[in-house]
């Protein structure tokens, strides 16, 4: 049996402990990269956010435009209704 050096003792135990410590390092890594991805799907989600927010507020603008132009279209019918003596028929 030969005798190991000090150097190749310390170089022996140094590659020990990276092979000890390389699963642990591997699973911090992933879990580093893995809440990486998590915050990045947390941006995509606000920014999915905020343009649903967006196109809600769009389309409430062209409902009250839209109701707004119904009301204007009717009242030239409303005004000929009232001269003829005539009463508006309800949606019920």
């Amino acid at each position: 049996m030969t005798e190991l050096s000090l150097h190749e003792l310390r170089r022996l135990q140094k590659d020990l402990a990276g092979r000890v410590f390389a699963p642990a390092d591997a699973a911090f890594d992933l879990l580093a990269d893995t809440g990486t991805t998590l915050q990045r799907q947390a941006e995509a989600l606000e920014a999915a956010g905020r343009a649903l927010e967006e196109t809600a507020r769009l389309v409430r603008i062209q409902a009250e435009l839209f109701e707004r132009t119904v009301g204007t279209l009717r009242q030239p019918a409303e005004l000929a209704r009232a001269a003829a003596g005539l009463e508006r028929h309800s949606r019920d």
